[in-house]
């Protein structure tokens, strides 16, 4: 009885982990990338059985000598009379106890060492940099891939030695050969203990001794008060201290050696003290003593040579080495005409901000309730018509938690309800009727300008945790898409698995089995819709299915789509990074990618708490919305980091020349890095060493004002702009900066882009892409920083009044990203205004645009009337109106600057003239009165319009709600008068 329930637990242990291993190993292979799965598991078992035979062995043998050379009879004494009793309790457990003791620290070691297989490979794998350390003149490959491998065999090794040093010793004590004795005796050992003991102790001195010189070179890279990198202790004390302790160290094992010969303790207890001595003489105090009476006397002279060396080594990590930095003497006050050289930047701003507008989406474009959009949604460019497009663009993904309670079962989550459907695609600097986003693609199926494509979403970030599609004799019952003219109202699909591989095959009953255990459902055994034809889809976020097949990448927070050569596609951007790099400073991924949108956004990720100083964006990977396959491109071939994954996962990789023309058009400078890299361009923007170690002219990236008093990162911004050198303008990733300290003073100090148009030269990424450009402004700058501008957008008269107007009743303002761009001489800031519901049904809707250049403030229903009103009233530029379209041909807006009778409105951004009254504040008072009267009723009316979906009505009272504002204001100004 007792043998068959060993026997059937030890099978269902074995069904449990073929459960796991085997659904891998499909799951790999069918995505083409089993070599990946065969080396990393090779490599972890391999290490693994090699950690637990080096452990387990070991403190076997250790424990084994001491046994074996244990004293025939244990001398009388009273220490010895006690430890009788532990001896007869474990003497019928000591084969089991010396087995299971050596085994239990084996596994443990075994699954550490696992874990090191990336370190391992790089190691075995490494190759030649091309570049050497400024101190020991060695080629960086030493510091990337070998002292990581050494200092890990080190450390294994020293934790080896001394676990089995302790259970030798404990043994030796146990049977007698060691007796520690009391009162006035002496500690006495058995020749065969004292050898024992003093190999260990030799053995453990040598590695502490190499662990000394290895520690030599992993100064290169230690965390410093002011820098990273040997400061000038550390090369002229800590440096030779190590040696020296190293040596110590191999003249205390030699001691050891001897006492194991001659057999006296007394040389190695002198050796052990003089290495405490040393350790605290030549590695404490003589450092202290170069830093306080060498070094801090004459700081910045001592250290400006490390300083240069940790300057130079962090732009080169970090990809900083070719910015090109240009003194901006930006202007702050706004001329006439002062655009026209910058037409095409200022025609080209984001209206639509990507993080605010999604809830408009979803309103307008999910359809039904088990459609969803991202949170945050992606910024692109699409060429049509042969013309440049910005977008903001979505995929119309599956959400099972859309669908109700009552028809969630597993029929529906597994085999009905299996893919999203669609993108959704609108202009970024154009809104359409009413401030609705105005679609240039979109519907289902999919309509517009985008040609035809596959529409059909299988894998995305929200998508289930696992569908079975595929049916045999043509039936279909995978629900494709709504439609009021089909049966039943809705199209229903099957997925052609005999013609296209989406996922492993599930169409035989072991697979069936295991893929059940690994799910926890038996339905998928039981189930008729599982069928010789079924294919199982999983790991479906593409983040995550890069993840798998690239462990040794880290991947950015951000996935997005793009329609290309007929397909939805995922884009990420993958990292090689190191924490190895000599003198480079060092930064944790998380805080520096943290910033408003992955506070607010559950669709983006900050990167994980790991620290580096060094990066470079090496792949571009995407996956296919349809198939889920997925294509690694070896972007940076120059990184040897890269190089060298690339001969441990030869056949993973492919080449850059394989990127389509439509592909390459969509690639863009990834955010991440970005950030990565502004945030070290706050101090390192500093290339000498002496103004580096005041720090006086250091930066910080400002807050995002639009979060209040929270302090969190403004994120960057993708916009196309042109550089004051630039001859036209481009897709651009860009941020700001402020300075840095307690000051509060919120000014511009720099303005940061870089060129993220991959251009779309098929297999060869273009010129100028990665092209980072730093306007340096001059250190008494009076530019207005985001958190300035913000304040004199909130504090203006006219600004506050309207917007007080706005959020009255059951309405909410929304203010959008603020936007910097580099025109006129100077810098422009865009922000777009929203208004939603406060209650019920809310999707924000652009209705007003503030601009801001120096102190000059315009705010107006469309961009070129906020613009006309910061340069005089002649911008010239046609930088596109709000509720505008013509392109899309969406129903254009009521004119914001006419009342209900066709007559027109002053301009509600500047002071209009009032209507005449009779001269008295009483009709003044009455006429404001009766203003925010109209104000308030017409609100009311365009949120019970937004609530019934009724347009037409909303537009009405968005005309009677200028009117209110423009009568509220001239009433306003002849109080003021009066």
């Amino acid at each position: 009885m007792v043998l068959t329930i060993i026997v059937l637990a030890v099978l269902v242990v074995l069904l449990l982990i073929a459960a796991n291993v085997w659904t891998e190993v499909l799951w790999f292979s069918q995505l083409g990338y089993l070599e990946v799965l065969k080396t990393e598991w090779g490599t972890r078992l391999v290490l693994f059985l090699l950690g637990f035979l080096v452990m387990g062995g070991g403190v076997y043998a250790s424990l084994r000598v001491a046994y074996r050379s244990r004293p025939v009879y244990a001398p009388s004494t009273q220490e010895q009379a006690n430890l009788d009793q532990y001896r007869e309790a474990i003497e019928p457990l000591r084969r089991v106890v010396m087995l299971a003791v050596p085994a239990v620290l084996g596994l443990f070691a075994g699954g550490a060492a696992a874990q090191q297989w990336s370190i391992v490979q790089l190691w075995m794998n490494g190759v030649e940099v091309g570049q050497v350390d400024p101190q020991y003149q060695m080629d960086l490959s030493f510091y990337l891939f070998t002292l990581p491998g050494l200092r890990f065999v080190v450390s294994f090794l020293m934790a080896v030695v001394v676990l089995a040093g302790i259970a030798g010793i404990a043994t030796q004590y146990l049977y007698g050969g060691l007796r520690i004795g009391g009162g006035n005796a002496r500690p006495r050992t058995t020749r065969a203990a004292r050898v024992q003991i003093s190999l260990t102790g030799a053995a453990l001195m040598l590695l502490i001794a190499a662990n000394y010189w290895l520690d030599r070179y992993s100064v290169l890279t230690r965390e410093g008060d002011k820098f990273e990198g040997a400061s000038f202790t550390d090369v002229n004390a800590v440096i030779p201290a190590k040696g020296i302790l190293a040596g110590v160290a191999v003249f205390v094992a030699v001691l050891f050696i001897i006492t194991a010969v001659r057999g006296t303790w007394r040389l190695p207890a002198i050796g052990v003290g003089l290495m405490v001595v040393s350790a605290i003489a030549v590695g404490g105090i003589y450092p202290a003593i170069v830093q306080r009476f060498q070094v801090t006397p004459n700081q910045q002279d001592a250290e400006a040579e490390f300083i240069q060396r940790n300057i130079d080594a962090t732009l080169t990590a970090f990809d900083l080495d070719d910015v090109q930095v240009t003194a901006y003497d930006a202007e702050v006050t706004a001329e006439a005409g002062a655009l026209r050289s910058d037409a095409e930047t200022t025609a080209s701003i984001r209206l639509l901000d990507p993080q605010i507008v999604s809830p408009s989406f979803r309103q307008i474009q999910q359809n039904k309730g088990y459609y969803s959009f991202a949170d945050t949604l992606s910024v692109d460019r699409y060429t049509i018509d042969g013309e440049s497009r910005d977008t903001v663009i979505a995929v119309r993904e599956l959400e099972l938690d859309g669908i109700d309670d009552a028809q969630r079962n597993w029929v529906n989550d597994h085999t009905v309800y299996t893919h999203g459907f669609g993108v959704v695609a609108a202009y970024g600097n154009t809104t359409g009727a009413r401030g609705a986003p105005a679609f240039w693609e979109g519907g289902i199926p999919s309509s517009g300008e985008m040609g035809d494509y596959q529409e059909r979403i299988y894998f995305s970030p929200k998508s289930p945790d696992y569908s079975i599609v595929g049916a045999t004799d043509g039936e279909q019952w995978e629900l494709d898409y709504p439609d009021d003219s089909a049966t039943n109202g809705q199209v229903n699909t099957s997925f052609p698995t005999a013609d296209v591989e989406a996922g492993p095959s599930i169409g035989t009953p072991l697979n069936q089995l295991l893929y059940s255990i690994k799910f926890g459902s038996e339905q998928i055994i039981f189930s008729d819709r599982v069928t010789d034809d079924s294919q199982i889809l999983y790991d479906r976020d593409p983040r995550e299915r890069v993840e798998k097949l690239a462990p040794y990448l880290t991947l950015d927070g951000r996935v997005y789509p793009a329609v290309v050569d007929g397909r939805v596609v995922w884009i990420v951007d993958g990292y090689t990074t190191s924490d190895q790099y000599p003198y480079a400073a060092s930064r944790s991924l998380e805080d520096a990618t943290t910033d408003s949108l992955t506070a607010r956004s559950a669709s983006i990720e900050a990167l994980q708490p790991q620290k580096v100083n060094y990066i470079r964006n090496s792949v571009k990977a995407t996956v296919d919305a349809y198939d889920g396959s997925v294509k690694l491109y070896a972007w940076d071939t120059e990184d040897p980091i890269l190089q060298a994954w690339d001969k441990v996962f030869p056949t993973s990789l492919s080449p850059v020349s394989e990127i389509s023309s439509q592909l390459m058009s969509h690639i863009r400078y990834p955010e991440d890095l970005f950030k990565v890299q502004r945030n070290l361009l706050t101090r390192y923007h500093v290339t000498d060493a002496t103004d580096f170690f005041s720090g006086g002219d250091f930066w910080a990236n400002p807050n995002d004002p639009t979060l209040g008093d929270q302090q969190v990162a403004q994120p960057p911004y993708y916009l196309t702009l042109q550089m004051p050198d630039q001859d036209a303008a481009s897709f651009s990733l860009m941020s700001t900066f402020i300075p840095a300290g307690n000051s509060q003073r919120n000014v511009l100090t720099g303005f940061l882009a870089v060129d993220a148009e991959a251009g779309t030269e098929a297999g060869k990424p273009a010129e100028g892409y990665g092209k980072m450009r730093l306007l340096e402004l001059p250190r008494d700058s009076t530019v207005p920083g985001p958190g300035q501008v913000n304040n004199n957008f909130s504090a203006d008269p006219t600004v506050s009044a309207q917007l007080n107007l706005l959020q009255q009743a059951n309405s909410a303002v929304v203010r959008g990203n603020l936007l910097t761009l580099p025109v006129g001489g100077g810098l422009l800031y865009v922000q777009p205004v929203y208004v939603q519901s406060s209650t019920g049904t809310k999707f924000p809707l652009l209705q007003r645009v503030l601009v801001a250049f120096g102190d000059e403030i315009g705010f107006a229903p469309t961009l070129d009337e906020a613009l006309d009103q910061v340069f005089g009233g002649d911008s010239g530029t046609n930088a596109g109106d709000v509720g505008t379209d013509p392109e899309a041909g969406v129903e254009p807006a009521p004119d914001a600057g006419a009342t209900p009778d066709g007559t027109a409105t002053p301009d509600p951004g500047q002071t209009p003239t009032p209507e005449p009254t009779t001269g008295t504040d009483t009709d003044a008072r009455a006429a404001l009165d009766k203003a925010l009267a109209d104000a308030s009723a017409a609100m009311k009316e365009g949120q019970a319009a937004l609530s019934a979906g009724d347009f037409a009505a909303y537009g009405e009272a968005q005309k009677k709600l200028d009117a209110a504002i423009a009568a509220a204001i001239a009433a306003e100004t002849e109080l003021d008068a009066g």
